[in-house]
């Protein structure tokens, strides 16, 4: 793992992700990372075999929410990572919502300088997950009104839940703070199911979106044998990380 973001810079990304950092030391990933920028970072998400997703929607976790979180923003700040997802865990109902709206705006006060997302993942591949819903993501993030938190929009869960990617980035395109891309129906290299990540890109540029493109995809051989979209939207872009 550790030496994956010297391997993604001389691959030609201009920065990582690290979903999970937390089975090595801080001081471990500083050396390791030498000041590469670091896009994402996950909240913890408990024990994954087990079954946790995390723990900001559940009602009886609130403690268990609260270190984990205040562990992922000790992480962020340390690597420099710019933004935090707070993953929901599983849970449903009103109850879970209320609780989930509550830890973000805690979550948002104790780490005003740090960008958070949260993210619709789709029941197929998350069973259970309380936020499995753009539109669900959409009102909450309404409702809160806190500027430091914003949606992450993962292509993949999009096209997964909504069927329809495009008209989801249509309908939340002002809540993205952090875009993730893959290929679909396939999720490896990034391009087809409807989406067109060039016009994805002319977008980006025209808004102003200052945060990133990540690639969240399973390579069908190795990465580095696979980058031909990578070179393609290079070629006709400035990378914005």
């Amino acid at each position: 793992m550790l030496d994956r973001p010297g391997l993604a810079q001389q691959a030609g990304f201009e920065g990582v992700e690290v979903l999970f950092p937390y089975d090595w030391p801080i001081k471990e990933w500083e050396i390791a990372l030498a000041g590469f920028p670091v896009a994402l970072i996950n909240t913890p998400p408990g024990d994954w075999i087990a079954g946790d997703r995390g723990f900001a929607a559940m009602p009886d976790d609130v403690g268990r929410f609260q270190d984990s979180f205040l562990r992922a923003a000790e992480f962020a700040s340390r690597i420099k990572a710019e933004r935090v997802h707070v993953m929901a865990g599983v849970a449903k109902g009103p109850q879970a919502e209320q609780t989930f709206a509550e830890n973000l705006a805690w979550a948002a006060a104790q780490a005003p300088n740090l960008r958070l997302v949260i993210e619709p993942l789709n029941v197929e591949d998350m069973p259970g997950y309380f936020l499995n819903d753009f539109d669900q993501a959409g009102r909450i993030l309404d409702d809160l009104g806190l500027p430091n938190v914003g949606l992450q929009f993962d292509l993949w869960h999009a096209a997964r839940i909504h069927g329809d990617a495009e008209a989801v980035w249509g309908r939340h395109e002002a809540r993205i703070s952090h875009v993730q891309i893959a290929g679909f129906p396939t999720r490896n290299e990034p391009g087809g199911g409807g989406f067109d990540l060039t016009g994805l890109c002319t977008r980006v540029d025209a808004t102003g979106y200052d945060g990133w493109i990540g690639a969240e995809y399973r390579p069908t051989r190795a990465t580095v044998h696979g980058l031909m979209w990578l070179n393609a939207l290079k070629s006709r872009f400035q990378p914005i990380g």
